[in-house]
């Protein structure tokens, strides 16, 4: 293999991993816009927690970075940046194109720019390739070379990390399809899986979390009706589950920085080309709409007690969107606070894991440091952090007023612990 110096571009839950274990073999050259972010890892810490210390200091050949010009020396650009929704849940590749546009203008002959930043299907060659053109004034497949190879971190998760995960990869020749994927074969004990297309890639990716967005989906209709008819949902999954081959997913809140904004992107491309999809659109609209559904069954069930809603006080337990991860991103927890606001509800939310200037900035919302004894007319367990699982149901319930509404939306607590599960 040549000479190859990464650059990552992009110091996120994605990008870090993948630039410590690369800088355990290789020069890596890890940038970031952010200088609280690399002042904060040169320094040897990583907020994300997917990192430790000691991982950071192994990484013996990473070095940090905010200026462009540090990455003149590097030859393979790796871009691990974020690509969100927007208001309207359209694709936003405005972080993905202008880390584009900066890369561009450092890109030399014969350097390679792999993207993993989750797309749709032709992103890379139709949308990104224009702009590292237009700024390189390199020709693609001629003068630079691209590859893809999808992210598939699971934030949190200390089991399935960047090595022992498999990687897909592709490049858009097939002489550069099989350096990418031996550049990834160097740290990915788990082996690597290459596409016959950059484009096939892609389309791999989008649809892994938009299969768990479906299923789950389905899940959540079937709560909504075992609720209608008195069923307990998690007794009905558990006895479906003893078949071999029942898939175990469970009904919730969708958020996160890949299942809940995945599929938006898949149809977007799909609209695109004239097709309207059907089944994955529901998905999401059912998705999307499990936070006001919880307020409702709060709601209802207080005003079942006789317990006055306009003016309550209700604790939410968690606003990361999954648990034991301080990841904020896209967490459908702030519908659940939204909704209690429209009925003149004081929501305190409790979260030992988010960063509280975090939650004020991206979300207008203080978390409370530790929730008053016997203040609150409604709980609601909205993440299952380690946490909450220890403090047991007396402890939560302490919190309460004598009368008050238990809502266990994650299955923390057994079910004669709680008043409410979805």
């Amino acid at each position: 293999m040549i000479d190859i110096k990464i650059a990552i571009i992009g110091l996120g839950y994605v990008g870090l991993p993948l630039a410590v274990e690369f800088g355990k073999q290789r020069p890596v050259v890890g940038f970031d816009i952010n200088l609280k972010r690399i002042t904060e890892l040169k320094s040897g810490h990583d907020f994300t927690l997917e990192t430790s210390p000691e991982e950071l200091k192994a990484a013996q050949l990473l070095s940090f970075t905010t200026e462009l010009d540090d990455l003149s020396a590097c030859n393979c650009y790796i871009f691990t940046v974020p690509t969100p929704i927007d208001a309207h849940k359209r694709p936003d590749l405005t972080p993905l194109l202008k880390a584009s546009e900066a890369v561009g203008k450092v890109l030399k002959i014969g350097d390679i720019v792999i993207y993993e930043s989750t797309v749709y299907p032709g992103c890379t060659e139709e949308d990104c390739v224009p702009v590292l053109e237009k700024f390189s004034g390199l020709k693609f497949n001629q003068d630079f070379f691209c590859g893809y190879s999808p992210e598939r971190i699971n934030p949190g998760d200390k089991e399935h990390r960047v090595t022992t995960i498999k990687k897909v990869t592709s490049g858009s020749t097939p002489e550069v399809a099989d350096l990418v994927d031996a550049l990834y074969n160097e740290i990915v004990t788990a082996g690597t899986h290459k596409a016959s297309s950059i484009k096939v890639a892609e389309a791999a990716k989008v649809i892994e979390n938009t299969q768990r967005d479906v299923n789950i989906a389905l899940i959540n209709e079937l709560a909504l009706i075992f609720n209608k008819l008195e069923i307990d949902t998690e007794a009905v999954l558990q006895a479906a589950g003893s078949k071999w081959n029942f898939l175990p997913f469970r009904p919730g809140l969708v958020g996160g920085h890949c299942i809940g904004v995945d599929p938006y992107y898949l149809t977007h491309k799909a609209q695109s080309i004239g097709y309207h999809p059907e089944i994955i659109l529901a998905g999401r609209r059912l998705n999307d709409g499990m936070g006001a559904y919880v307020v409702t069954q709060l709601v209802k069930t207080m005003t079942k007690r006789r317990l006055p809603v306009q003016g309550a006080r209700i604790l939410v337990m968690g606003l990361t969107f999954k648990e034991n991860c301080p990841d904020l991103r896209n967490t459908r927890v702030v519908d659940i606070v939204n909704e209690l606001a429209d009925y003149d509800v004081q929501a305190d939310v409790f979260d030992p894991w988010a960063d509280a200037t975090e939650a004020q900035h991206e979300y207008g919302i203080t978390p409370v440091l530790q929730p008053a004894l016997g203040a609150y007319d409604g709980i609601i367990i909205a993440v299952a952090h380690h946490q909450f699982k220890t403090m047991g149901a007396a402890a939560i319930r302490a919190l309460g007023k004598p009368e008050h509404v238990l809502y266990d939306l994650k299955y923390l607590l057994p079910a004669v612990d709680s008043d409410i599960r979805l």
